[in-house]
C-alpha cells in the first residue's frame, strides 16, 4: 500500500501588504498545484518540491529568481537549497549571480558533485559548465524591488530595522512526501534589500532553511535568517517531532523559542512522515498553501485555513 502524497508550499512570512495578498496567494495555489500534479503521476517529492519551488521563482510577486531583490552593490544574489529525506543528500548554492532558477541549481550540486554547497564565482562557473543560461540582472529585478533599493540607499536603512517592521520579502518553500513515503524539501531566496555583499541567510544552510529526513518528516523556514541559523529551526522542529509532538505543536515551540531567545520572527511549513502537515507563522502574514487527498487548503493571515472548493 502507497503513502497519500502530501504537497505543501509557502511564498514568505512577512508582513505581506495588501495590494500583493491576492497575487500571493494564486502564486502559491498556482505552484502547489503544478508540484502535486508530479506527486499524482507518481513522480517523486524531490520533484514536486523542486517543480513547485520553480513556479514560485518565476513569479514576480516573490522575492526569489524572478523578483529576487537588490544588495547594497546593486546586484542580485540568490540562495537555494533542496534536500532527499531518503538518503539525506542535499544540494544547496548561495551568493549566485543571474540564474532564474536556484532551485534547478540546487539539484544539479546534488546530482552532479560530490558536494553539498557551492557559493560565489565557483558556483556560477559551474552553471555556466553545465550550461545553465544566465539571465541579465533586468529580467529577475521587478521595478518594485528597483523602487525599494533607491529608497533603502536614501534613508540608510538597516536589514534589522527592515526586518524588525517586517517589511522584507522572504524566501519561497516547499516539503512533499510523495507515495512511496520519500520526503522532500527545497527553499529559495532573493534576500533582503540593500544587505551587505556576500550575506548569506538561513536558505541554503542545511537544518536551518530546510531539512527532510524520511524517519521523521521535512520542514521548510522562512524569516529573520540570522535568528533561524542561531537556532536551527528546521532541525528543531524535526527534533520535537522526533519526541512525539505533532508537526504543529513542533512548529509552534520552536517559534515561540526563537522568538523568546533570539527575538526572531519567522514561518515553517512542515509535513510529517505519516502525512500529517502544517503552515505556521509568528509574522503578520504568510502565503501557503497545501494539497492532501486531493483537497486544497491555502492561507494568508493569522489562524485562517481556507478550504478550495
Amino acid at each position: 500500500m502507497g503513502t497519500e502524497p502530501v504537497l505543501v508550499v509557502h511564498g514568505g512570512a512577512w508582513a505581506v501588504p495588501d495590494e500583493f495578498a491576492e497575487r500571493s496567494i494564486l502564486g502559491v495555489k498556482n505552484a502547489v498545484k503544478s508540484g502535486f500534479a508530479v506527486l499524482e503521476m507518481g513522480g517523486s517529492s524531490m520533484k514536486a518540491v523542486e517543480m513547485a519551488v520553480q513556479a514560485l521563482e518565476d513569479d514576480t510577486v516573490f522575492d526569489a529568481g524572478h523578483g529576487a531583490v537588490l544588495n547594497a552593490d546593486g546586484y542580485v544574489e540568490l540562495d537555494a537549497i533542496i534536500m532527499n529525506g531518503k538518503t539525506l543528500a542535499a544540494g544547496a548554492v548561495s551568493c549566485i549571480r543571474n540564474i532564474s532558477n536556484p532551485v534547478t541549481f540546487a539539484c544539479s550540486v546534488l546530482e552532479k558533485t560530490p558536494y553539498v554547497m557551492l557559493t560565489g564565482l565557483g558556483a556560477n562557473q559551474f552553471a555556466k559548465k553545465l550550461g545553465i543560461p544566465q539571465v541579465p540582472v533586468e529580467e529577475l529585478v521587478t521595478d518594485h524591488a528597483k523602487a525599494e533599493w533607491e529608497q533603502y540607499r536614501k534613508y540608510k536603512q538597516t536589514v534589522k530595522s527592515l526586518f524588525n517592521t517586517e517589511l522584507v520579502h522572504d524566501t519561497v518553500g516547499a516539503v512533499a512526501i510523495d507515495c512511496e513515503g520519500n520526503m522532500a524539501c527545497a527553499t529559495s531566496t532573493g534576500g533582503i534589500t540593500n544587505k551587505m555583499v556576500g550575506r548569506v541567510g538561513d536558505t541554503p544552510v542545511i537544518g536551518s532553511g530546510g531539512y527532510a529526513d524520511n524517519l521523521v518528516g521535512a520542514v521548510s523556514a522562512t524569516g529573520h535568517g540570522e535568528s533561524i541559523m542561531k537556532v536551527t529551526l528546521a532541525r528543531l522542529i524535526l527534533f520535537h517531532m522526533e519526541q512525539g509532538k505533532t508537526p504543529e505543536e513542533a512548529a509552534d515551540s520552536a517559534l515561540h523559542y526563537m522568538e523568546k531567545r533570539v527575538h526572531g520572527r519567522g514561518g515553517v511549513i512542515v509535513v510529517s512522515k505519516t502525512g500529517e502537515w502544517t503552515a505556521r507563522f509568528t509574522t503578520k502574514r504568510m502565503a501557503w498553501a497545501g494539497i492532501k487527498e486531493g483537497v486544497l487548503m491555502y492561507g494568508l493571515n493569522p489562524g485562517e485555513t481556507i478550504q478550495e472548493i
